[in-house]
């Protein structure tokens, strides 16, 4: 009996911190969608409560007079962009890490890894310059280049420790029976790695649709806002025109996605990280 009291005080102390700390991150959230619909009178008047009636004038006018709709144009453009790019330089870089031995392999592999410690801020006015220098200023698909390689240490590291518990025999077999080496990487070692690369791909892309700050330094026209400078626009004009219901609309239409995203790729993303920590 005193062991059975115990484990139960046990798992209660461990439970109620996770408990209390799911409410602290869940009630903002909540309180948010239901600012979405409100008026701006209930949004001052009752604040913590519930909406008299549920409308959708603040996603309508989010949508149409804010242009939420061309920047979240611009910001699935950006991230769909990124993340094949990064795909498409990473998987090849990560093979020819693991597979190919050659002099400095290991050197190289070791900067790369290096890279995921530097700040990204120490790299922001040099890629100012250097989208200025080849006219990508303002230019969405210039700003999904840098999203691409900002995270291509990430996404090699990981390819790497899956790439590396394929059987070599397999690769071998291919080769014999007459598969090139481009042939090897995509059409064997690729599909073999897929729990990674969804993985990467889907961290990436969350990473690319809330990305602000590099945002903010290469865009500069409004047409081409992405939705986090969009939201940024809305809340600063919030303060003087009171259109906080739009605003919550706003965040609405950010955190959506991201949710029904991560919520149907759940367990793959949990498998492949598990699978990518044991292997590595």
């Amino acid at each position: 009996m005193k062991r059975t009291v115990g484990e139960m005080l046990v798992r209660s102390g461990i439970r109620l911190p996770l408990f209390l700390w799911t409410l602290a991150v869940l009630y903002p959230i909540f309180w948010m969608f239901l600012g979405a619909f409100k008026t701006n009178a209930e949004i001052y008047a009752n604040p913590w409560g519930f909406p008299e009636q549920f409308n959708f004038d603040n996603f309508v006018t989010a949508w149409t007079d804010y242009n939420i709709d061309t920047s979240v144009f611009n910001s699935l453009i950006v991230t769909a962009v990124g993340a094949i790019l990064c795909l498409v330089l990473a998987i090849p870089t990560a093979y020819a890490l693991e597979r190919i031995r050659f002099k400095g392999s290991q050197l190289l592999f070791t900067l790369y890894i290096s890279a995921m410690m530097i700040p990204m801020v120490l790299g922001w006015i040099p890629l100012f310059f250097l989208l200025a220098q080849f006219n990508m200023l303002d230019n969405i698909f210039g700003l999904a280049i840098v999203y691409a390689i900002s995270q291509l240490p990430f996404t090699i590291f990981v390819l790497t420790s899956f790439m590396g518990t394929i059987p070599k025999s397999l690769e071998e077999s291919a080769a014999i029976d007459g598969m090139s080496p481009y042939g090897v990487l995509w059409k064997i070692v690729t599909p073999l790695t897929m729990s990674g690369i969804i993985t990467v791909t889907i961290m990436n892309a969350i990473q690319f649709w809330n990305e602000y700050f590099m945002a903010l330094i290469f865009l500069q026209s409004s047409e081409n806002y992405t939705l986090a400078l969009a939201i940024d626009f809305i809340s600063n004009e919030a303060q003087y025109t009171n259109a906080w219901g739009v605003l919550f609309a706003s965040l609405v239409f950010a955190i959506v996605p991201v949710i029904i995203l991560y919520s149907i790729f759940q367990r793959r993303i949990t498998k492949g990280m598990t699978e990518g920590a044991i292997k590595g």
